[in-house]
C-alpha cells in the first residue's frame, strides 16, 4: 500500500462494475471499496476523513446512492468529501446536483481516459478549496482572515455596484483588562463565543465579518440604521464573568454608504478612525466617521508624509519642565523632563496630543524617542560645561523600545557619546506599557537598572497594571497621574487615591512625583501627604532649553 497515493471510496453493489474501476485507477489512487449503501456508511463514520473522492453508484441494496448522498451532505465532517455520481439515468442528474455531487459518469463506462480526466479534474479542485479553505479561516475564530475578507469585499461590489454598504470595525471594550485578569486562554474562549455571535448575525445585515487582530472585527454589511440593536445582538447574554454576570461591551466604529473607489483598506482605516474615537469613552457605543474626521484623515496623512523632512531638518524641538523636590525648607531642583514639541515650517506648533498617538500607531515612535534621546543628553552636556550644573533628565520610553534587543547597548552609546553617566538620564516608561507580555518588560527594565539606568514609572494608577506586577518591576520612582491631582483639588477635595499611591510608593522603597501641579495650596497638600517630588505650570510650563537656564543660574 502507497501512503503516497490519494483515496477513493468506491460505493458500487456489482463486482465487475468495481473491478474496471479498480483496474482504471489502481496505479494512481489507493482504493477502498464498498458494496452496498450501508457498509459505504460505516467506512465513511469511521473517520474516512483522509478520503479524495468518492465514486458513489445511485441504486444500491440496503441504502440507496440518493439516500447516502443526502446523509454525507448533512455531515459537516464529511460534505467537503467530493462526489461522483455513477449512473446511467440522465433525469436524477439534476437531483443529485442539488444533494451536492460533483460530476457524474455514465453507465456503460466510457473510455478510460474520461474517467480518468473527469476524476483528476474533481480531485484537483477539491485539493484547491480545501488549500483556500486552510488559509482563508483565521485559527483561533474561523471567521476571514483580512487577505480573503478583501477579496470578496471586492467580488461583493462587482456583484451589486449600486447597493449601499457599510464598512464597519468593532471592537471589544477593555480587552487588554480581561487578558490580564482572567489569562490568554479564557480571553481567546472570550473571542471565539463572540465570533460564533457575529457570524450567526451576518445574514440579517447582509454582511461578512473578518477577524483582524487582537479584539478587532471588520464588518462589511449592506447599509443599516439600527447600529444600537446589532450592538445589543452581538453582545447578547455573552458575560466576560459568569459569577457576577459582567456583560460583554461592544464598541463599534462605522464609515456609512461607503464610496466604492477608494481602496478596500482605506475604507475600513476610517471606520477604525471611528473606532478608535472612542477609545476613553464609557458613554458611547459606536462612531460614525464624518466629515471633521475626514479632515483629521488627511491632515495626519500628511503628517507622516512629513515625518522623515521634519526628523532631518530638526523641526522637532525638545522643551524642558523642571521638577522641584519640595521635602525640605524650600522647594530644590533635582530633574527635568524632557518634552517634544514640532515646530512646522508651515503649519507652526503642532500639538504633541496629535502627533505622539499618531506615531505609536503608525510605528515611527521609535524614530523620534531616539531622536529626543540624542537632544536630551547633548543638552545635558551643554549645561554641564556652561553651568557646571548637573541635572538629570527624564525621557520617554515607549512600549516598542522595550521590545528592541539594541536598547541598553543604544542608551550606553549616547550617554557615553555626551559624557555623561547613565544615572544622568532618567527613562520614563507608562505603566500601561507594562500589562503584556509583563516577563519580556520585566527582563529589560532590569537589563536597564544594571547597566545603572533609573527607571520611572509614569501615569500610575491609570494602566491598570496588578500590584504584584509592579512589586516586581525594578523602579526608582513613581510618577502620580495629572488626573489624580486634579481630583483630589475638586470640590470634594479628595486627597485618598494620592496617599494610597504614596503609600504603595513607601512600600516599594521608592520616591513619588506629582505631575499637573498647579497652585501652591496642592504644593503644601502635597508635601504634607509626603509627595517627594511635583512638576507643573506651579514652578514652570514645558519651556526651551534657553528658558531652561535661569532655573540653573538660581540654583545656589
Amino acid at each position: 500500500m502507497n501512503k503516497n497515493k490519494r483515496k477513493i471510496l468506491i460505493v458500487e453493489d456489482e463486482f465487475v462494475n468495481r473491478e474496471i474501476l479498480k483496474n482504471i485507477l489502481l496505479d494512481d489512487f489507493e482504493i477502498i471499496e464498498a458494496e452496498d449503501g450501508e457498509t459505504a456508511l460505516e467506512l465513511l463514520n469511521s473517520g474516512r476523513d483522509d478520503l479524495s473522492l468518492i465514486l458513489l453508484d445511485l441504486f444500491l441494496p440496503k441504502l440507496s446512492g440518493l439516500e447516502l448522498l443526502n446523509i454525507i451532505q448533512a455531515n459537516t465532517a464529511l460534505n467537503n468529501i467530493p462526489v461522483i455520481v455513477l449512473t446511467s439515468d440522465k433525469e436524477l442528474e439534476v437531483q443529485c446536483l442539488q444533494y451536492g455531487a460533483s460530476d457524474f459518469i455514465s453507465k456503460p463506462y466510457p473510455d478510460s481516459s474520461i474517467i480518468k480526466a473527469r476524476i483528476n479534474r474533481v480531485v484537483e479542485l477539491f485539493e484547491d478549496r480545501q488549500t483556500i479553505k486552510s488559509t482563508e479561516r483565521d485559527a483561533l475564530t474561523r471567521l476571514y482572515t483580512r487577505e480573503y475578507f478583501y477579496k470578496y469585499v471586492a467580488d461583493k461590489d462587482k456583484l451589486n455596484p449600486n447597493v449601499e454598504m457599510d464598512a464597519i470595525a468593532i471592537g471589544i471594550r477593555s480587552f487588554h483588562i480581561i487578558k490580564e485578569r482572567f489569562g490568554t486562554s479564557f480571553s481567546d474562549s472570550l473571542l471565539v463565543r463572540f465570533s460564533k455571535r457575529l457570524k450567526k448575525l451576518m445574514p440579517n445585515i447582509s454582511g461578512m465579518v473578518c477577524h483582524l487582530e487582537a479584539d478587532t472585527f471588520i464588518v462589511y454589511a449592506q447599509h443599516f440604521e439600527d447600529y444600537e440593536k446589532f450592538l445589543e445582538e452581538m453582545s447578547a447574554d455573552i458575560y466576560v464573568d459568569k459569577e457576577s454576570k459582567t456583560p460583554l461591551k461592544v464598541q463599534m466604529g462605522i464609515y456609512q454608504n461607503v464610496d466604492k473607489n477608494l481602496d478596500i483598506d482605506v475604507r475600513f482605516e476610517r471606520a477604525k478612525i471611528a473606532l478608535n474615537k472612542l477609545r476613553d469613552s464609557v458613554v458611547k457605543n459606536y462612531f460614525i466617521f464624518d466629515d471633521k474626521l475626514k479632515e483629521k484623515e488627511l491632515f495626519e496623512e500628511e503628517l507622516l508624509e512629513e515625518f522623515n523632512t521634519a526628523i532631518n531638518e530638526r523641526q522637532f524641538v525638545v522643551f524642558y519642565q523642571p521638577k522641584f523636590n519640595i521635602q525640605g525648607e524650600a522647594p530644590r531642583l533635582v530633574s527635568a523632563e524632557a518634552l517634544v514639541r514640532w515646530k512646522h515650517s508651515q503649519k507652526g506648533l503642532i500639538s504633541p496630543g496629535i502627533f505622539i498617538p499618531l506615531f505609536e500607531e503608525k510605528g515611527l515612535i521609535q524614530q523620534l524617542d531616539l531622536y529626543v534621546w540624542k537632544e536630551a543628553a547633548s543638552q545635558m552636556k551643554k549645561w554641564q560645561e556652561k553651568y557646571h550644573k548637573h541635572v538629570p533628565v527624564s525621557v520617554n520610553v515607549s512600549r516598542i523600545d522595550l521590545f528592541d534587543p539594541t536598547l541598553v547597548e543604544t542608551l550606553q552609546n549616547i550617554v557615553k557619546e555626551n559624557g555623561l553617566n547613565t544615572s544622568d538620564l532618567l527613562l520614563e516608561i507608562t505603566e500601561s506599557a507594562c500589562t503584556d507580555n509583563v516577563d519580556v518588560i520585566i527582563d529589560k527594565t532590569n537589563a536597564l537598572r544594571e547597566a545603572g539606568f533609573k527607571i520611572e514609572i509614569d501615569d500610575f494608577g491609570t494602566g491598570y497594571s496588578s500590584l504584584s506586577m509592579i512589586n516586581k518591576l525594578p523602579l526608582d520612582a513613581l510618577k502620580i497621574d495629572m488626573i489624580f491631582i486634579r481630583n483630589a483639588f475638586t470640590s470634594e477635595n479628595d486627597s485618598k487615591m494620592i496617599k494610597i499611591i504614596i503609600d504603595i510608593a513607601s512600600y516599594l522603597k521608592a520616591p513619588t512625583i506629582a505631575e499637573g501641579v498647579e497652585t501652591k495650596e496642592q504644593v503644601a497638600v502635597l508635601k504634607e501627604l509626603g509627595c517627594d517630588i511635583v512638576q507643573g505650570y506651579y514652578f514652570s510650563k514645558p519651556v526651551p532649553n534657553e528658558e531652561f537656564a535661569a532655573f540653573l543660574t538660581a540654583e545656589k
